[in-house]
């Protein structure tokens, strides 16, 4: 059989009706062209077979957070540091390299020349540019979390977010809690978007309003809970102050011990705490915090395996989601004491 020609610069050119100078330029992200020009000439391209045979196999696998559009070090969060470690091991174990992404500083064009053989996408946004770019090149995703534009045949690794939260907030009624609130992110990410939908499913089954915390990573003082924790809220003294918290991320837990001890409140008398963090420093604090770990390490390693099966063409898992179970850890933030 003949092999079939590779297309040129102007067959291309002329699919996507631009010169082949255009072409050129956003081929090799050269250029002062739109991104929507760039992205589309490379779509053709992409659909032409353009590049497609000389795609190298590099025994590389990519890693990298998109999840906000800033500079941020993902590697300082427990979180994706154990996850990255587990991740580098699992895919030295199958003989392939992995390169850690930096969150920001990396622009789309990036995602058009990286050479990866398959890349783990954790935490992907709605209207993700690395996922749209890589997805155009055929490079093999595999997604920790659910991703935010999903697509027949995807796959993710993730944990039952609906379970863990209803078992977090059963745990801290059992303790004695009346009224929880919960600290979660702004709905746009798919973690906080169900923690925060069951929670408020929970409170309705129990006739209780919701209270929600919105989370701010540099809020070291814990100042979003003022309002909550403050003696003098007229509008919720019905209702009564909040007796529990459910943190959803990582600096959760430290914030509200922050905010507790600026109002004069004690953990775990006065307050109950539960936050979900890879964090070890959580069981030395005063109290230990009780935490949720969602197992960065299993889900890491599931990934990898998914994503290297996935480009050596074996068996890999059916589409959709690979659970890993999550664990509470119950430590004394969220015990009552005995007073004698």
């Amino acid at each position: 059989m003949c092999p079939v020609p590779r297309p040129t610069l102007a067959d291309i050119a002329r699919a996507a009706e631009v010169s082949t100078a255009t072409v050129s330029h956003a081929l090799n992200g050269t250029g002062r062209l739109g991104q929507t020009t760039r992205r589309r000439v490379r779509e053709v391209a992409t659909a032409l077979g353009y590049g497609a045979p000389q795609a190298p196999r590099t025994r590389t696998l990519g890693v990298a957070v998109t999840t906000y559009p800033r500079a941020w070090n993902y590697t300082e969060v427990a979180y994706f540091s154990r996850a990255v470690a587990a991740a580098t091991t699992a895919a030295h174990a199958r003989g392939y390299a992995l390169t850690t992404l930096p969150a920001d500083r990396v622009t789309e064009d990036t995602w058009h020349s990286i050479a990866v053989d398959g890349m783990l996408v954790m935490d992907s946004p709605r209207g993700d540019p690395m996922v749209r770019a890589l997805r155009a090149r055929g490079i093999p995703l595999v997604f920790d979390g659910v991703p935010g534009d999903t697509r027949p045949g995807d796959h993710w690794v993730d944990n039952d977010h609906v379970a863990t939260t209803r078992e977090v907030l059963d745990h801290l009624t059992a303790s004695g809690a009346r009224r929880i609130a919960l600290q979660s992110g702004d709905g746009h990410e798919h973690y906080a978007r169900v923690v925060t939908e069951t929670y408020e499913e929970w409170c309705a089954d129990r006739a209780m309003p919701p209270l929600v915390v919105p989370f701010d990573a540099y809020d070291d003082e814990g100042h979003a809970f003022d309002e909550v924790l403050g003696r003098e809220v007229p509008a919720r003294e019905a209702l009564g102050r909040i007796d529990a918290v459910h943190a959803a991320y990582d600096p959760g837990g430290r914030q509200l011990l922050a905010a507790a001890a600026r109002h004069g409140l004690r953990v775990p008398d006065d307050l109950l705490l539960v936050c979900a963090s890879e964090d070890p420093g959580y069981a030395e604090t005063e109290p230990p915090v009780t935490t949720v770990t969602l197992d960065p390490e299993r889900t890491a390693r599931t990934a990898v395996s998914l994503l290297v099966d996935l480009i050596e063409g074996g068996q890999a898992e059916a589409p959709g989601t690979v659970l890993v179970p999550a664990g509470l850890r119950p430590r004394a933030s969220s015990r009552r004491r005995v007073m004698y």
